[in-house]
């Protein structure tokens, strides 16, 4: 089970609290009616799926009830960052800004 740090709550709590929000950074589409059902498509259900340092959106369900995102390495579980929603997403160091 992951122990994750909730950067509203300034806490490490238990995975069973929060819910996974999917990839972190999905930029909607300005004008979603131009799109064609391909386009809307891949927007929807098209997703990276890193192997490796991948940036996900959580959300605090038994908490503030908050989402934040969570740098996560997916073969390891280590969770690398963690930082509020609209910050910088880090760097490749975990640093915030890149």
């Amino acid at each position: 089970m992951l122990r994750i740090y909730c950067p509203y709550c300034e806490e490490h709590r238990e995975e069973d609290e929060f819910t996974y929000g999917g990839e972190a950074h999905i930029v909607r589409p300005q004008d979603p009616d131009a799109l064609s059902d391909k386009e809307w498509g891949h927007y929807l259900f098209h997703r990276k799926n890193i192997k490796g340092s991948h940036r996900e959106m959580w959300f605090h369900a038994a908490g503030c009830r908050k989402f934040f995102n969570v740098q996560r390495n997916t073969v390891t579980y280590d969770i690398e960052a963690v930082y509020k929603a609209g910050e910088s997403a880090p760097s490749a160091n975990g640093e915030a800004g890149a």
